[in-house]
């Protein structure tokens, strides 16, 4: 029996000259249109920006955060199963026979670089010391926020964000193109993945939405990277040169201003243009590379100088325990609690004062003590067994205000940057079987940022439990906290050194980012060419700038605490559509893998 062969006359329609050769008209206005009204609104309109996104953030939260929640858990289970599958698992990307392009230990080299970036630089002592701090386990009174037996539940969460689910988002992505790309000879770009769904209909302007989707979640997932990488290589810089011009000093803990966070962003994508046009961009292998031998010197400074078994002893613990949740972690998704229920699970003492009570009850960033300090009147007179007991009735609206604001807002930013590095997987992996991209992309990344967690984030922890560091690691802000434990283990010339070398790591971090980012953009524009127009390359270069940088002033309108606030939401609300295609991606793939072995084994079936 024969088998219908797959839809493979994939057709872009790209401009044949003008300032558009090359690429497709349609993607490119569009996307470009979406990104300037953006940056109209956010520069004229600031802080009616700043409220909408906020707000209309929150709304796509409530409706939104289980579907988040269960589709990366989905994501994780589909990679599994079809590497588990001695059918799918074996399948070559790429023709019969053909080897990998490159060597195994390059394959994960480059997958280590990917794994390293502004991101673990930020969290890899902000984000254990913060779940160490709040975490689910905490919320329900488990355990005590900052104490030992609080070690080993924010390490879960920990883990959770940066490991097996994380990368599965991205080799969802990668996967996809990478397999039709090598194995159909078909163009490495978004729309490719849906083919088998909807075939033709990818040629037009279905296939446009896609593409201009995947370039919208890719310059929104790279511009909250970038700010956060701005704002940490801003207090890198204050730490050196103790510069008060480019710090706010207004909160409890000194933060870049608006003035430093503006000045660092053109300086960064300053260097990244240069880089476009002068064809620095060709070096940006060497800058991995320094990237690389820079962050071993970091860890290798905290194997040294900081708590090498405790964070050791922790990796362990930790690993088993995520993998024991693993199913829970995936699934346990959180509603948002209303008004009608928390008055509903109040004891009769405390249902008067439903309203007073249940903005403290419900705070997922506060605790039972700060919750009874903010009482006022008739309301903080209750006792305290039924002051307990409404705490208690608010559980459920803090754990759902929690996982909106930890564990969804990363999987929105690991879905809005996915056709970044999933493009970066998929370049990288010709050759390779299913199941070596599954592993080798899902499993090893992970197993180093635990890894990067455990040693820096470990080292903070034993820091501030031992008592070294009294409470400074913990009030420092989160762009900070690397900088403070570093002056916490060490001093004198030593600590200035490796100071330095951050800030420059961190600024290699980002100009490289910035630069991968813009080519991802232009690649999608040009139907998956990977040689693109220097002039392209400036313009969104400059567009990804305004994004940036109108946003974070947004975010700092009428006394906003967090100027990444207005980004985090943008993003946030860009990444929803891409998880909707990331979806059909999945089922897309499972279609293809299994109709191509129906036409393996017709073609491979005696003849009668």
């Amino acid at each position: 029996m024969s088998i219908k062969q797959p839809f493979t006359d994939l057709q872009i329609k790209k401009s044949a000259g003008g300032f558009y050769e090359g690429h497709s008209v349609e993607i490119a206005i569009l996307s470009k249109a979406i990104m300037v009204a953006l940056v109209i609104w956010a520069l004229v309109w600031p802080a009616n920006a700043n409220g909408v996104l906020g707000s209309l953030n929150w709304q796509l939260l409530e409706d939104f955060n289980g579907f988040y929640i269960v589709i990366v858990g989905l994501f994780s289970f589909f990679l599994l199963v079809i590497a588990l599958l001695p059918q799918t698992g074996s399948r070559i990307m790429g023709s019969p026979g053909e080897a990998p392009e490159f060597s195994t230990f390059s394959w994960f080299s480059m997958m280590f670089g990917a794994g390293l970036g502004v991101g673990l630089m930020v969290f890899a002592t902000a984000e254990p010391l913060g779940l160490w701090g709040s975490n689910p386990v905490v919320l329900a009174g488990a355990a005590v926020a900052n104490s030992e037996n609080a070690i080993q539940s924010g390490y879960r969460y920990t883990f959770l964000h940066y490991g097996f689910h994380a990368w599965a988002i991205y080799v969802v992505t990668g996967l996809s193109l990478a397999y039709y790309a090598y194995t159909r000879g078909m163009p490495l770009t978004i729309r490719t993945a849906l083919t088998p769904l909807f075939g033709r209909l990818m040629n037009g302007f279905l296939g446009h939405v896609v593409d201009v989707l995947g370039v919208v979640a890719t310059i929104l997932g790279v511009s909250v990277t970038i700010g956060f990488g701005v704002s940490q290589f801003i207090d890198g810089l204050y730490a050196i040169t103790g510069m008060q011009w480019m710090m706010d000093t207004t909160g409890e803990a000194p933060a870049p201003g608006t003035v430093g966070l503006i000045t660092g962003l053109v300086v960064i994508m300053g260097l990244s243009i240069i880089s476009a046009v002068s064809g620095v961009g060709r070096g940006v292998k060497y800058l991995s590379n320094l990237n690389l031998v820079l962050s071993i010197i970091l860890l290798l400074t905290f194997v040294v100088f900081g708590s090498f078994l405790f964070a050791m002893t922790t990796y362990a613990s930790a690993f088993v325990d995520y993998m024991l949740h693993y199913v829970s972690l995936s699934f346990g998704a959180f509603g948002p609690q209303s008004a009608a229920d928390f008055a509903a699970a109040l004891p009769p003492e405390a249902a008067p004062f439903a309203d007073a009570l249940r903005a403290g009850a419900t705070n997922a960033w506060g605790s039972f003590d700060a919750f009874k300090s903010g009482l006022e009147g008739d309301a903080a007179a209750l006792p305290e067994n039924v002051l307990a007991a409404a705490y208690a009735a608010g559980e459920p609206g803090r754990q759902f205000g929690w996982q909106a604001g930890w564990t969804t807002f990363y999987w929105a930013w690991w879905i809005a940057f996915s056709p970044f590095v999933g493009l970066f997987l998929a370049r990288i992996s010709k050759g390779r079987s299913v199941r070596e991209f599954i592993i080798g992309c899902v499993i090893a990344p992970a197993l180093v940022c635990f890894a990067w967690m455990t040693i820096l984030g470990g080292t903070a922890i034993d820091l501030e439990l031992t008592g070294g560091a009294d409470g400074a690691i913990i009030g420092a802000s989160n762009t900070a906290k690397l900088f403070v434990t570093l002056g916490q283990m060490l001093s004198g010339g030593f600590l200035a050194a490796i100071t330095i070398m951050c800030v420059v790591l961190i600024l290699t971090f980002l100009v490289t980012s910035a630069d991968s980012g813009i080519l991802v953009m232009n690649t999608i524009m040009s139907g998956g060419e990977q040689q693109t127009g220097i002039k392209h390359r400036i313009v969104w270069g400059v567009i990804l700038t305004l994004v940036i940088g109108t946003l974070l002033i947004a975010g700092k309108t009428n006394g906003g605490a967090d100027p990444m606030e207005a980004l985090k939401s943008a993003m946030i609300i860009g990444a929803l559509p891409f998880t909707m295609v990331m979806g059909l991606m999945c089922i897309a793939l499972g279609k293809a893998l299994y109709r191509d072995g129906l036409r393996e084994k017709a073609e491979t079936a005696p003849a009668e």
